[in-house]
């Protein structure tokens, strides 16, 4: 291959690999990388080790390139630790910050598919994804969410929006917390006691206006949590408010039995029947 394209491909890859080999053809592109490491640190003791063991090949998926998949094809080093103490006697180098381990993507393409999937949806982001030559399905989408949620920090504003939701419908609930200028969820938590809120209210003490539903539990969580904040009904139960007092009033004020009155006698009832009159045709 030619050295000022390894040259080049080489700035998008960590220093201690070195690009052996470009493959490629119709299916895709396969890079072949070399680790060029000569010592490490053990992950159990902490100890730097030079003593190599052996050498293991690792497959790994990154971002396309001109609308081609790219494969990585990694031979690494396997070392043994060099202290007779440590119950760690053989190990695997890691390319830290590159890929994790036991990892099948790079983590470039992995934060591309969380951010893709926090807009969108995993089915969604899988589609995708397809389109662009990556290899993946939407549980493996939600297995990457699920593996880098708590990196996942969705920052909200002053404004926000609580309610319950049902993980399944008549048995288990939860709470849903909604920023109140993008509408979009920042938080799942469990149950809905106001428990959780409370303790989620404690971390996010910058909030100044809650909009929720007529529950108690979570009145009572946000005046504990946060008594200088504002408490709006939402809209919905703003509605069922309105309909409700209507209802009520119409029962008080309106009977239930009305009386219709007519022409020629008094009133009749909705109970009373009519007499058809004889036809004056008839003889």
């Amino acid at each position: 291959m030619n050295e000022n394209d390894a040259l080049f491909l080489s700035s998008f890859y960590p220093k201690e690999v070195k690009i052996n080999q470009v493959i490629e053809n119709n299916s895709g592109i396969t890079i072949l990388l070399k680790s060029m490491t000569h010592s490490h640190v053990c992950p159990e003791c902490g100890q730097t080790t030079k003593s190599y063991h052996s050498t293991y090949r690792r497959r790994i998926q990154d971002l396309p390139i001109l609308g081609k998949s790219v494969y990585l094809n990694v031979t690494a080093y396997r070392y043994k630790c060099e202290n007779s103490s440590c119950d760690q006697k053989v190990f695997s180098e890691e390319l830290s910050g590159f890929t994790g381990k036991y990892r099948r993507m790079t983590s470039r393409l992995e934060d591309f598919i969380i951010t893709l999937a926090l807009n969108t949806s995993c089915e969604g982001t899988a589609r995708i994804c397809k389109q662009m030559n990556i290899n993946i399905s939407g549980d493996t989408v939600i297995k990457i969410l699920l593996r880098n949620a708590q990196s996942i920090d969705p920052k909200c504003g002053e404004f926000i929006g609580v309610d319950d939701w049902a993980y399944k419908k008549g048995h288990t609930y939860g709470t849903i917390i909604c920023d109140g200028a993008s509408h979009k969820p920042i938080a799942l938590l469990d149950g809905r006691d106001g428990s959780a809120l409370k303790e989620w209210l404690k971390n996010n003490q910058h909030i100044k206006i809650v909009t929720r539903d007529r529950a108690s539990s979570y009145a009572k969580a946000i005046v504990e949590a946060l008594p200088q904040a504002m408490q709006i009904a939402d809209r919905f139960h703003l509605h069922q408010n309105l309909l409700k007092a209507i209802k009520d009033a119409l029962g008080r004020e309106v009977p239930a039995r009305i009386m219709i009155p007519s022409e020629d006698s008094g009133p009749i009832s909705s109970d009373s029947t009519t007499v058809d009159e004889p036809d004056s045709k008839k003889k």
